[in-house]
């Protein structure tokens, strides 16, 4: 893919996006000039076996980690430059991130775990609170609200995640495996919701997975062979 458009429309352009680690006098290219367009609303699955970079690219589209030679464009902002102080306002602002494992707070309900990223970015409670509350029913998570995560099966709390990712309606949702850690069943309905909820709210979404079933069910699928993107 050549010379990407900056179009609004797009929400994500990534040109030239290399990376490699050195191991003692080896150096290992995992990513060996990535070019990758998301439009707005668009949901791209990134296939590859394990070990074939796909986190590491989520990683630096996800401003999470230095090391990256290439551009990175999000909502029409330049991101791969920015200060610490202005890489924390671009994912707070503009990205939600789901990941294998959910990571939640385990002090914290369902709710507040959903409640807590929109008070970071400036929600009054109520408000807060209500929303949080809309997308766990979304979720079939109504009656588990106040529910720690040690109360919740597997499944639930990757809805929660995946709640706490939409939290504040993000342009572009990086999701690494959202649902490698379920069972199939558990997994396909998971995928369903998280899908719907993201066309829903008109977001992107990025979803790396090694499951060929699961990403076909998203608009394009993007394969990552050899450090390199394909079609």
């Amino acid at each position: 893919m050549s010379n990407p458009s900056h179009s609004t429309a797009n929400v994500l352009v990534v040109e030239g996006l290399r990376r490699s680690f050195k191991q003692g006098e080896v150096v290992i290219e995992v990513l060996r000039g990535v070019d990758l367009t998301v439009g707005a609303g668009e949901i791209v699955a990134l296939l590859g076996p394990s070990g074939s970079g796909k986190s590491t690219m989520l990683q630096a589209v996800g401003l999470l980690e230095g090391g990256f030679e290439g551009a990175i464009t999000i909502a029409g902002e330049r991101v791969e430059k920015l200060d610490a102080a202005a890489r924390t306002r671009v994912r707070r602002d503009r990205l939600g991130f789901v990941y294998q494992f959910h990571h939640l707070l385990p002090d914290f309900t369902a709710r507040e775990n959903v409640v807590l990223p929109q008070l970071i970015a400036g929600a009054a409670r109520p408000v807060a609170d209500a929303h949080a509350g809309q997308l766990l029913g979304d979720l079939g998570l109504g009656a588990r609200l106040d529910h720690r995560p040690s109360q919740l099966s597997g499944g639930e709390q990757q809805r929660v995640a995946v709640a706490r990712a939409l939290a504040n309606k993000p342009v572009l949702v990086l999701a690494d495996e959202p649902t490698g850690n379920l069972d199939e069943f558990t997994a396909a309905k998971v995928l369903a919701e998280f899908l719907r909820l993201v066309r829903g709210q008109g977001s992107a979404a990025l979803v790396a997975t090694h499951n060929i079933a699961l990403a076909r069910q998203m608009d394009r699928v993007v394969t990552l062979h050899e450090g390199r993107l394909a079609e």
